[in-house]
């Protein structure tokens, strides 16, 4: 079985497992694995709208995640002149000592202030986004997870093999296949490192989603912030910034049960009380995902901790309570400690 660090970069290749679990194996991103961006692929009437499509939703995490990826930039944010130019000279910066594309990374750090679009070449915006991507996540590679659906034509598969291969070839990212089956002999299947807790992730049933549910990527968080593609987390951050109670909190951190253990990634930490919340979409009612919630839980519970969870929908519509109901465990639990 061979290790995350010793799949494929470059090239297309599909993995031998089913998609669900090999979500579950990378959240959080096991050590030797390169950063992960899964993409939910749709069907394309050419190589050409297929990189166009995968770009564009490349560019908007590599924005949304902006200023992950250009170090000295935290805190500069809104399309002043003055921030813009700041921006601007921290990636010419940055990419004189990193081997980044200058004008291609300036470019990315002014839209992430002012918005627009690119204007530079799909090639160099292919390489660009892998690097950027790369390095918001601290990894050296990325690997793009392609989730196949079913419903796919034999023409729309030959697409999406040759856009995944140009994609590979151009951005020199790995692309890892998962879903359905592409009956093609250009993509080889290579087996996946799978954890033993997720032997029976198998026959997990995704929670079905509405056209303006699903997303076309999905990325990892950042430790330290919340997701930016998550609106709940945006909003109880926002909630919570105000309130003195809710200092020592820490979002998206990576707990260790124990050395040989699973890690558990957490939405939000408040170490020295002992507390976690968790913020569950749609596909936590997944059985896969479901069973992996209750199994973290116990685990964390076990070593002192709880776990108090909440739905999108909870804290999108019903702030009031959540921010009270995460207060007042944390009161108490600081008087009985004294």
């Amino acid at each position: 079985m061979p290790s995350w660090a010793e799949l494929p970069i470059g090239r297309v290749v599909r993995l031998d497992a089913d998609p669900d679990a090999v979500a579950l194996a990378l959240d959080p991103l096991p050590d030797d694995a390169p950063a992960v961006v899964t993409y939910f692929a749709a069907e394309e009437r050419s190589v050409a709208d297929l990189a166009a499509s995968v770009l564009r939703e490349l560019d908007k995490a590599a924005i949304a995640l902006f200023p992950a990826w250009l170090p000295g930039a935290e805190g500069i944010e809104g399309p002043s002149g003055m921030n813009v130019a700041a921006v601007q000279a921290l990636a010419r910066g940055r990419a004189s000592v990193t081997g980044h594309f200058g004008p291609f990374l300036a470019e990315l750090a002014r839209r992430a202030l002012t918005g627009g679009p690119s204007g530079l070449a799909p090639e160099v915006r292919a390489a660009g986004l892998v690097r950027v991507l790369a390095d918001s996540f601290g990894r050296a590679r990325l690997a793009i997870l392609v989730r196949v659906p079913d419903e796919l034509g034999t023409a729309a598969r030959e697409v999406l093999v040759a856009g995944c291969e140009w994609l590979a070839h151009r951005g020199r990212a790995g692309v890892w296949l998962a879903g359905a089956p592409l009956d093609d002999d250009r993509v080889r299947t290579v087996p996946v490192p799978l954890p033993a807790a997720f032997d029976g992730a198998g026959e997990a049933v995704p929670v079905p989603a509405t056209a303006d549910q699903a997303p076309a990527v999905a990325y990892p968080p950042v430790a330290g912030r919340p997701h930016p593609g998550s609106a709940s987390e945006r909003a109880l951050e926002a909630a919570l910034s105000s309130r003195a109670w809710a200092g020592g909190r820490a979002w998206n951190q990576t707990y260790r049960p124990g050395p040989l253990a699973v890690p558990i990634r957490v939405d939000l930490l408040w170490e020295r009380e002992r507390c976690v919340v968790e913020i569950d979409g749609p596909d936590h009612r997944a059985p896969a995902k479901f069973a992996a919630d209750r199994q973290r839980d116990v685990l964390l519970q076990l070593d002192g901790y709880a776990v108090l969870r909440f739905s999108d929908g909870q804290v999108l519509t019903d702030m009031d309570t959540v921010v009270r109901q995460i207060g007042q465990f944390l009161r108490n639990r600081r008087r009985a400690e004294g």
